[in-house]
């Protein structure tokens, strides 16, 4: 057990940092937007930028892998909308849920995970879920929640402007350019790999910051019922799912993942829900679900997380 808390006791006293930090100490919460642009517009494509540049494309290009994690997680939005229905909430709210439940915190949280738990295959995990979340799964969430409202040919504009945004999406943008660099086997600089290399390093350590310092004010006003599924869905449930359909891939005829790519996987699904969760949930009023989700999912992860890396050692 010491071992499992080597592995999640330092991402969560990082985690922790920055919450006292943005509370009692020198920052402010809207500081920590500024470090999360910094990551997401500047370190993370950087690490995803220089983890591609050293692999080979078929390593990248995992078919086995992509399809595991889309199955699982199309598994559970499939289940979250029926539970929605069921319980008789209303689509836009259901789909909301279904947000927080079926995307994973794979950047500020998951990757300094990987990086501990099964290193070698880190940042082609963190590519690969990053692939699946942002080209597939997020966008078609989006369209459903448009399509929720009832507004004939508004999910069609829903999806049109995700895909404009991600066509100028830093972390997209790093994905092409480090395909492009494999394939073509080009050789960088070392100028360049060293400065690109200094910004990457600094990913990990300050994502977890800027997440700490994210959670402070954020409300847990009588959204206990309503985020418990959620936190269910998300810790639970979802890796699961990814878990069963690694197990079955060979059945499609793809090659069986390797056992660090499996963890990997499953570990990305069990991650607490994405950091931009709250922002999303605004735009269809369900924005104190959201924050409150983002809250209890980062919280309990620390149990949850530790309890599934000690399972799968």
């Amino acid at each position: 057990m010491f071992d499992i808390l080597a592995i999640t006791g330092p991402i969560f006293a990082a985690i922790a940092l920055g919450y006292v930090s943005t509370r009692n100490g020198p920052f402010e919460r809207a500081d920590m937007r500024v470090f999360g642009q910094f990551v997401i517009k500047l370190a993370l494509p950087a690490l995803l930028f220089t983890a591609l540049t050293k692999r080979d494309v078929g390593e990248i290009l995992n078919a086995s892998y992509l399809l595991a994690y889309l199955l699982g997680t199309l598994c559970l939005i499939g289940l979250g909308l029926a539970w929605g229905k069921r319980t008789g909430k209303s689509a836009t709210h259901s789909v909301v849920a279904v947000m927080g439940m079926a995307c994973s915190n794979s950047s500020f949280v998951g990757y300094p995970i990987l990086l501990l738990a099964v290193a070698p295959v880190a940042a082609v995990a963190l590519a690969l879920n990053t692939l699946v979340e942002n080209i597939l799964v997020i966008p078609l969430l989006l369209a459903l929640a448009e399509r929720s409202r009832g507004e004939a040919g508004h999910w069609t504009v829903a999806v049109s402007q995700s895909l404009k945004r991600l066509a100028v999406n830093p972390v997209i943008l790093a994905l092409a350019g480090g395909l492009v660099v494999s394939v073509m086997r080009w050789k960088l600089p070392d100028p360049v790999l060293r400065t690109v290399n200094l910004l990457a390093v600094s990913s990990a350590g300050l994502s977890l910051f800027a997440i700490g310092g994210t959670l402070v004010g954020l409300p847990l006003r009588g959204l206990g019922r309503q985020v418990l599924p959620i936190a269910l869905a998300k810790l639970v449930l979802h890796p699961m799912l990814v878990l069963l359909a690694v197990l079955l891939i060979p059945l499609t005829g793809l090659p069986a993942l390797d056992p660090s790519l499996r963890t990997a996987a499953m570990l990305l699904a069990a991650m607490p829900t994405m950091s931009i969760y709250p922002i999303l949930a605004q735009s269809y009023g369900e924005e104190d679900l959201g924050a409150t989700a983002l809250l209890v999912t980062t919280v309990a992860s620390f149990f949850s997380l530790s309890g599934l890396i000690w399972w799968v050692n």
